[in-house]
């Protein structure tokens, strides 16, 4: 599965996102993905409009019935510079991996604070290269007009709060609580073993047991994670 880069997405003249969107989505073609996500044009301001989230699916759909792209295995076949690219990445994550295992693993990499500290040197490195101009951002940094704040962007109507939770509030009135916390005693019961958690979750769903719940009975056997800040 390949989903385009939110990261990439602006603020700024956000028409530039569909451009961003399209390249990205037929890199991931012929890349041979196999399911495909496509950010729409103004994630970095709210959740997408209804137009925003059609153009996002009608970029796939050019992609797929007007390119030709998907109509060879692997398009790329034979590119030096692609090949050179694939090996490149290969290395660099296997040496990624490597000093991960010397550290004793991911858990522990993450609470020495290794691979926190890693992301935040990128994004502190790309920020910086895009201050001094060394990564050319069109909109943000080079290129910039005036314009007038996106007006079009979608905004939840604050009543839909008020409905959901009348709608939790019969469910819980009308499901059986007794099948509820026994299927959710069950799940802290199986949390504190070595058995796949998956048949209670699916059973506590099917009692109507509400994601909260679920998630609170797993909270009490593993306590919450606190993120161990490097700087």
């Amino acid at each position: 599965h390949t989903q385009t880069a939110g990261c990439t997405l602006t603020a700024q003249q956000i028409d530039n996102n569909v451009v961003r969107v399209a390249y990205q989505a037929m890199a991931a073609v012929l890349g041979g993905t196999q399911s495909l996500h496509t950010n729409a044009r103004d994630e970095a301001l709210a959740l997408p409009t209804d137009v925003s989230a059609r153009i996002a699916l009608r970029t796939q759909q050019i992609i797929a019935y007007e390119t030709g792209v998907g109509d060879t295995v692997d398009p790329l076949a034979g590119s030096y510079f692609i090949e050179n690219l694939t090996d490149t990445i290969e290395k660099k994550a296997h040496e990624y991996i490597e000093r991960i295992d010397r550290m004793g693993g991911s858990v522990r990499a993450i609470e020495k604070g290794y691979i926190q500290q890693e992301i935040q040197n990128s994004a502190y490195d790309y920020q910086r290269n895009i201050e001094e101009k060394k990564l050319i951002i069109v909109g943000v940094n080079e290129f910039r007009t005036e314009e007038p704040p996106t007006r079009d962007i979608l905004k939840v109507d604050a009543a839909l709060e008020k409905k959901q939770v009348e709608r939790l509030k019969k469910t819980r009135e009308s499901r059986d609580n007794q099948a509820v916390q026994s299927a959710l005693e069950k799940i802290r019961q199986t949390a504190k073993g070595k058995e796949n958690l998956m048949p209670q979750i699916i059973t506590a769903v099917k009692c109507h047991a509400t994601l909260g719940e679920i998630s609170n009975a797993l909270r009490e056997v593993f306590g919450v994670y606190k993120e161990n800040i490097v700087i």
